[in-house]
């Protein structure tokens, strides 16, 4: 796996299979090869892209999880996006 993450906050934003083609610039975050998505708030100034990550947590989800390089922390602000608020 890699996984992109925000690098002022160690934040990890994306989690891919390492034969993912992503290209990073200055701009933005391209994915796949041809292109499916931009990322287009990150970049090569505000990420770190770590690959052949084989310790991911089983339950990850964007942004859940901070990352070092080595070890998942739970990232105590995350709020599931997917709970119902009752609205």
């Amino acid at each position: 796996m890699k996984t992109i993450v925000e690098t002022s906050t160690g934040i990890s934003k994306y989690l891919f299979e390492d034969n993912e083609t992503l290209i990073v610039t200055a701009d933005n975050i391209t994915v796949g090869n041809p292109v499916r998505f931009r990322i287009g708030d990150l970049n090569s100034n505000n990420t770190t892209i770590t690959e052949n990550v084989t310790n991911a947590p089983s339950d990850w989800y964007g942004c859940k999880y901070t990352f070092d390089g080595t070890t998942w922390a739970a990232n105590s602000n995350w709020v599931d996006p997917r709970e119902d608020d009752g609205e």
